[in-house]
C-alpha cells in the first residue's frame, strides 16, 4: 500500500496545501501535480457527480504525482462513500454536516479497521489500495489507521459541543464552514455576521488550545495573512469550476465589450 503523504506531513508537524476539484477527469489532477506545489487534491464529492470508477481513476492520478487524495462526503451514506474512496486509494476523508461527538465517533469508525485495537467497521476487501490483494494483513490495518480524518464544524450543535468533538480519538484536523453555519443559525448568507465571526474565532482558539490543526479554505489568497497570523498552517485553495468561471467571465466580458 502506498505511503500516505498527508499523514506523513501531519506526523512531522509540517504545513500542508491542497486544492479542490469538482470534476472527475483525472487529467485535472495530473495538471495540478505538474505544478509541484500541492500535497493533496480534495475531490468535493458532496457537490459533484461521480461513480466508483471515477474514484479509482482519481486515486491513480494522485499516485502518479505523489499526492494524497481527499474526499468530502455527504452526511447521507457517508460510511459507504468514505470506505469506497479509501479503497480507491484516497488518503483522507472530510466529513460534512456532523452535529455531535457521537457523529464524529461513527465517522472515525467507518474508516478504521474492524480490529479489536481499532474499534472500526472497515472489513477485509479486495480494492485498489491493496493492489487487488485480499487485504486483512497488519499492513492493511495500519494503512486504515493512517487515513486522515477531517471534520467540518458548520452546525450550531457542533460548535456548542466542540470540546467533546475535538476530544474524539482519531480527529486529525477541523475545517470551519461559515456558509452552513450562518444558514443553520437563521442568518442565511450572512457569513460575516457577528455571531458567525464569533463562532469562527472560538473554534480556531479552541482547536489551537487542544492541539488539533485547523484548515482554512481560500478562494482569494490575499486573505491568507490574517490566518497565518492566527497560526494556521493548513490551506486548501481554489476550486476548478470557480477558477474556470472567473476566467471565462472576466475575459469574455472584455471581448464582448469590444465586439459591441
Amino acid at each position: 500500500m502506498r505511503t500516505n503523504i498527508l499523514r506523513q506531513k501531519l506526523r512531522k508537524g509540517e504545513p500542508t496545501l491542497g486544492t479542490h476539484i469538482h470534476t472527475t477527469w483525472p487529467s485535472i489532477v495530473e495538471a495540478i501535480g505538474h505544478t509541484g506545489h500541492y500535497d493533496y487534491v480534495e475531490f468535493v464529492a458532496e457537490y459533484g457527480p461521480f461513480d466508483l470508477h471515477d474514484l479509482d481513476n482519481l486515486g491513480r492520478a494522485g499516485d502518479l504525482y505523489n499526492m494524497s487524495m481527499m474526499i468530502k462526503v455527504d452526511a447521507e451514506h457517508r460510511a459507504y462513500t468514505a470506505q469506497r474512496a479509501v479503497g480507491s486509494g484516497f488518503h483522507s476523508v472530510l466529513f460534512a454536516d456532523v452535529r455531535s461527538a457521537e457523529d464524529v465517533v461513527e465517522c472515525v469508525r467507518c474508516v478504521r479497521a474492524d480490529h479489536p485495537k481499532e474499534n472500526g467497521t472497515y472489513g477485509v476487501a479486495t480494492r485498489r489500495f491493496t493492489y487487488m490483494g485480499y487485504g486483512g494483513s497488519q499492513e492493511y490495518v495500519d494503512a486504515l489507521h493512517d487515513i486522515v480524518i477531517v471534520i467540518m464544524i458548520e452546525k450550531e450543535s457542533a460548535v456548542n459541543k466542540l470540546e467533546e468533538i475535538l476530544s474524539v480519538d482519531g480527529v486529525d484536523m477541523i475545517q470551519w464552514g461559515s456558509a452552513d453555519y450562518s444558514m443553520n443559525i437563521g442568518r442565511a448568507g450572512e457569513r460575516n455576521a457577528p455571531e458567525v465571526m464569533e463562532a469562527q474565532e472560538y473554534i480556531f482558539s479552541k482547536a489551537k488550545e487542544m492541539n488539533i490543526p485547523a484548515r482554512v479554505e481560500l478562494n482569494d489568497i490575499t486573505d491568507r495573512d490574517k490566518y497565518l497570523e492566527k497560526g494556521v498552517r493548513h490551506f486548501c485553495i481554489g476550486t476548478d469550476v470557480t477558477i474556470l468561471h472567473q476566467w471565462w467571465n472576466e475575459n469574455g466580458s472584455k471581448i464582448r465589450a469590444d465586439l459591441n
